[in-house]
């Protein structure tokens, strides 16, 4: 199977890496061409395109930075779509601009997986991330073995844009467990507390996270490098806003992070590192919340394992 990616940035080159690392045939294409040039060091073939990918790959894969993004390369692929075609988006976007370009996909004979990652650009790196899979059965099994080799837990979630909808909602609890994270934090300081010994107390409570586990580290640090910016936030959890607008949920928590990241965008500049939004709370207690012995970037200390299919709790099979 040829394999063609698109997008090379943060998530998208360590996806493409565990897809070379694991001998698949791939090429590959970016705007940056520093990045194609790394990756074609590495093995892969450079494309001059997009259509191109789309001409000579049997899947290829797009990893970008926005919706907006994907309609322009999906423009690009459309007319060398045809049978046997598959379309995997690996973006975060938003379910019904990929069910548009998904139902363009179909018409022309093609096929259309919304197929994004969760779980840290560290273990996209190691191929130990999460993924979701949103298509049809018999799709699914055509792609479980990429899946399976750029991820470690992958889950069948339904029809094509459910995987989108899923993957807003854990993003949506990431940013909120980013936020109460920062104001522990904070109001640990103030409170006298030692900063390294309020991180222990809270992973091993009920008050623990992933986010904790991972982003408290190297906001402790100092760092506050996860590779995910402002921006990026911005936009997820408008397109969770989305999906609650669409389906009329009256939320309360949601509209106050999106304020509280706009004000963050204006005051340090879209492309700060996400987790630096603690730095409304810092500015605003005078307070530095560092400590000495984290580490200034997470890195994946699991050994890559061959991915696995998640079965849904209460269900005995795989979703068909």
């Amino acid at each position: 199977m040829k394999v063609g990616f698109i997008g090379l940035g943060n998530v998208g080159g360590k996806l493409s890496g565990s897809l070379l690392r694991n001998g698949i045939n791939l090429s590959v294409y970016d705007l940056n061409e520093a990045l194609v040039a790394q990756v074609a060091k590495r093995g892969a073939t450079a494309a001059e395109g997009p259509a191109q990918l789309m001409e000579t790959c049997d899947v290829v894969i797009t990893c970008l930075p926005s919706p907006a993004s994907s309609d322009q390369v999906m423009q690009q692929m459309l007319p060398e779509i045809g049978p046997g075609k598959i379309w995997m988006e690996m973006s975060t976007t938003d379910e019904a601009e990929v069910k548009r370009l998904g139902a363009m996909v179909e018409q022309a004979g093609g096929t259309a997986v919304d197929s994004p990652v969760s779980g840290g650009c560290h273990r996209a790196d190691t191929g130990n991330i999460s993924i979701f899979a949103g298509c049809d059965r018999e799709t699914f099994d055509r792609i479980a073995p990429l899946l399976k080799t750029m991820g470690r837990r992958i889950l069948h979630t339904g029809p094509i844009g459910s995987a989108s909808v899923l993957k807003v909602i854990t993003n949506y609890l990431a940013t909120a467990n980013l936020l109460t994270c920062c104001e522990a934090l904070v109001t640990a300081k103030a409170a006298g507390m030692d900063l390294n010994t309020a991180y222990e107390a809270i992973k091993i409570s009920s008050g623990t996270s992933f986010v904790h586990e991972t982003e408290s580290q190297v906001i402790l640090n100092g760092s506050r490098d996860i590779s995910f910016t402002m921006d990026l936030v911005s936009k997820d959890i408008g397109l969770f806003q989305a999906v609650a607008d669409r389906h009329n949920v009256p939320l309360e928590i949601n509209p106050l992070m999106i304020k509280i990241f706009k004000d963050g965008e204006e005051r340090f500049g879209s492309r700060e590192l996400s987790p630096n939004i603690i730095k409304r709370l810092e500015e605003a207690t005078g307070l530095d919340i560092t400590a000495p012995g984290f580490p200034p970037e997470m890195t994946d200390d699991e050994p890559e394992e061959p991915g696995y299919e998640v079965v849904p709790t209460g269900r005995e099979t795989a979703f068909n």
